[in-house]
């Protein structure tokens, strides 16, 4: 949320911290091919929660990719704070994505992922009802949405700076769908780093997002034109 009044643009609030930010962003998988991602300025700031929606093929999932440093922009700048994106080490922006099975290695033990993200935490294990059992298994020895409690516990466990969180939740069940942003938006809030909630779910932003932002077939993101129809 913007900290002081003041114009914004439609991805950048008026705000004294930078936090992650885009300028300029474009990308095309090929060089003849369409932008997918199409001149888009967007900010997060510290401790928000924004929301980013917008039917399949808007090219949500790229903008979220190339904010956490997974693909180069074609042109356009990403920075935390100012400074860019780490080339090695642990990223300050962890992705999270909407498959956990495409984000872990099959031949490593639960245990094993979760220390790629930092030291264990048993108490954000025991909040997102991760079984010490688990941790000798390997990821096709649980459902997807244990799989994906690992994968949001490993992110954390990083201890971020900002979070792309991308359908985090969209095949999941209600249950573990309101766990796991329970988890990320509490933690979010005491540890300050802020949250980019992927998602073509409005009932589920209205209820996370502090702001939310829209994207478009053309590769455009602004300010929505409708409200969200969820309720905090």
């Amino acid at each position: 949320m913007p900290d002081s009044p003041g114009p914004e643009s439609a991805g950048i609030p008026a705000s004294g911290r930078i936090g992650l930010q885009g300028l300029g962003l474009a990308f095309r998988y090929r060089s003849s091919g369409p932008l997918v991602v199409h001149d888009v300025d967007i900010r997060v700031s510290q401790g928000e929660i924004l929301g980013l929606r917008g039917p399949s093929g808007c090219g949500k999932t790229t903008l979220g990719r190339l904010l956490a440093g997974f693909l180069i922009p074609e042109r356009g700048s990403i920075t935390v704070d100012g400074a860019p994106l780490p080339s090695r080490g642990v990223s300050p922006v962890q992705l999270v994505l909407q498959h956990p099975e495409l984000a872990v290695n099959p031949r490593w033990r639960l245990g094993r992922i979760l220390d790629e993200g930092g030291a264990p935490d048993p108490e954000l294990l025991d909040e997102l009802s991760i079984s010490a059992g688990w941790l000798d298994r390997y990821p096709n020895e649980l459902s997807g949405g244990e799989l994906q409690r690992i994968a949001v516990a490993r992110a954390l466990l990083a201890r971020p700076r900002f979070v792309v969180a991308d359908e985090i939740s969209a095949m999941l069940d209600s249950i573990t769908q309101a766990q796991l942003w329970h988890v990320l938006v509490n933690r979010a809030r005491a540890g300050h780093f802020g949250v980019l909630a992927i998602s073509h779910d409005d009932a589920l932003l209205g209820v996370v997002a502090d702001r939310c932002l829209e994207a478009f077939p053309d590769g455009t993101v602004s300010t929505p034109t409708r409200a969200l129809t969820g309720t905090a």
